[in-house]
């Protein structure tokens, strides 16, 4: 697990950009996944807020 504060991202690395490049232009495949319903979507709009607002608590 790498140790950065999120501040400073450390350059690539030549193996990562390789990585990278072979997966351009690849698509995924989301056909499998089931459409989101406004209600579930509003209810991860509400559980966001609630965790934010826990942090902010705390």
């Amino acid at each position: 697990m790498n140790n950065f504060t999120g501040k400073e991202i450390p350059p690539l690395t030549e193996e990562q950009i390789k990585e990278l490049k072979a997966l351009e232009g690849r698509e995924i495949d989301y056909s499998d996944i089931p459409p989101t319903t406004k209600e579930e979507f509003a209810r991860m709009k509400e559980n966001r807020r609630r965790r934010k607002n826990q942090k902010v608590a705390s």
